[in-house]
């Protein structure tokens, strides 16, 4: 049976549409620029002369187009730029490898004879403040008394001596604030510093993290301040 071709060229093109389309399987399937310029002009070589296509549709579709290209290009460089930064967050904070950063927590680690620092926060000024060193068991180790605070953010420090004045054995230890707040007892906010023994670069979330001798990780962001060692 012989095949019979017309000599519409419409209908010749209506017809190839019709054909199967093979597609290279071992080739990149995404349509780029000049795919759709392709795909454009075979639109315009098969549209019906009486029915033209309409010239806002054409100027929607390539607007279109040009949208989600943009799209695509942004959100690689926005991920080529997290990278610089992360990387260059990470290089920064390997500087503080070595240092004490506070830290908004009451827990720290205490090397023997080395003791720890930290921050008071109160809201007001206060004649007198304790402060409760315990160990990991809860056990009262020493009681430090200040007077005549200002409010504010107060500077402390605990030798890493017990209440008889001999050395604590090394491990964490927390530290814990009271004094009158409107003629009550409060507890207060207490911040320590702890040191810095390495530096890991995290997930996109997490960012730069520190590790603390003793302590664990932390994320770069909850760092308070830095010290000298």
């Amino acid at each position: 049976m012989s095949t019979v071709s017309s000599t519409n060229a419409y209908l010749d093109s209506m017809k190839w549409q019709t054909e199967q389309v093979k597609v290279d399987d071992g080739k990149n399937q995404s349509l780029d620029q000049e795919d759709f310029l392709k795909l454009l002009t075979q639109q315009l070589s098969m549209q019906d002369p009486s029915k033209p296509v309409d010239n806002d549709t054409m100027i929607t579709q390539m607007a279109s187009f040009s949208t989600v290209e943009g799209i695509s290009q942004m959100t690689a460089q926005f991920e080529d730029l997290n990278s610089v930064m992360t990387s260059g967050q990470a290089l920064q904070a390997s500087t503080l490898v070595g240092q004490k950063v506070l830290i908004p927590s009451n827990e720290s680690y205490q090397q023997k004879a080395e003791g720890i620092d930290g921050v008071v926060s109160l809201p007001q000024a206060m004649g007198g403040l304790k402060l409760r060193v315990e160990n990991e068991a809860g056990e009262l180790i020493k009681t430090i008394s200040m007077s005549d605070v200002p409010a504010g953010n107060n500077d402390f420090n605990w030798d890493g001596t017990d209440e008889n004045g001999d050395e604590v054995p090394a491990g964490n230890y927390k530290i814990s604030a009271t004094g009158l707040v409107e003629g009550e007892q409060q507890e207060l906010a207490v911040s320590t510093y702890g040191h810095v023994a390495s530096v890991s670069l995290g997930n996109t979330a997490n960012g730069v993290i520190l590790n603390l001798r003793g302590l664990g990780n932390i994320s770069l962001n909850d760092v308070l301040a830095v010290a000298e060692k």
